[in-house]
């Protein structure tokens, strides 16, 4: 049968993506056709098919006292992406004042908890609108499952050109980074430095703009995210005495 998953992105469900696809595949299609196609009981089917009508994506004729189902023109599909196409653009044009709104609502200080892989893949995607300031186990990063995730994302952080001040754990180095290759750090937007022998931790801290998070890598990763510019600074003042050092 075939496969019309994209559909999902009209706001169809997968029983009615599936007897749409049995539908178009089959021309002219009887309610036993639908079944045997897809295997949905017929009192479901009903329901899908009423949803579809309303949708305009099919219709049906009736011969005999018994309805055919058939699908209208690819164009209402066509149509139905336009449709979204506006409202997306509509949407896009509202960010300034959803923005504006937000920032207004938003206390002094605020924290926001992130967990498990998506939600910690949001949080540093918002990391590429700063350079950011990292301390301690970063590396600790290739043992999970964002590990080839993260390799896109230092790529992406390279192309918009945001520096990444890495004052990693004793001992421990990002993968492909190696320490001492200044060169290729320089290509990264990267550069490292080490904390003094004996400060090792698996948490890693990030400043990016008034935030910092505070995450733990490992299978489910797990953010703290504290906004508050007091915050920053002190955490600003801790990572550059180390630094300089």
């Amino acid at each position: 049968m075939l496969k019309l998953g994209s559909l999902k992105e009209l706001g169809l469900t997968e029983g009615q993506i599936s007897v749409y696809s049995a539908v178009l595949e089959k021309g002219i299609s009887t309610l036993n056709n639908i079944h045997e196609k897809t295997g949905i009981e017929r009192r479901n089917i009903y329901d899908i098919l009423n949803k579809l009508i309303e949708k305009g994506m099919i219709s049906y004729t009736i011969e005999k006292g018994k309805r055919t189902y058939q699908c209208t023109h690819p164009n209402k599909i066509k149509e139905e992406i336009h449709k979204k196409e506006a409202s997306l653009k509509e949407l896009e044009s509202q960010l300034p004042d959803i923005k504006e709104l937000f920032n207004l609502s938003k206390p002094e200080i605020d924290s926001e908890i992130y967990r498990g892989l998506e939600s910690i893949k949001s949080l540093m995607n918002e990391f590429l609108e700063y350079d950011t300031y990292w301390i301690g186990g970063n590396s600790g990063i290739e043992s999970t499952a964002l590990n080839i995730w993260f390799k896109h994302w230092m790529e992406k952080r390279k192309e918009c050109k945001k520096m990444m001040y890495d004052l990693v754990s004793y001992g421990t180095s990002l993968e492909g980074l190696d320490p001492k290759n200044i060169k290729e750090h320089k290509k990264m937007y990267y550069e490292y430095q080490s904390l003094p022998k004996g400060f090792y931790t698996p948490l890693v801290i990030v400043i990016f703009g008034n935030k910092v998070a505070q995450i733990l890598w490992n299978q489910q990763p797990f953010a703290i995210v504290i906004e508050s510019k007091e915050v920053k600074d002190s955490f600003m003042k801790f990572f550059d005495y180390f630094w300089k050092k």
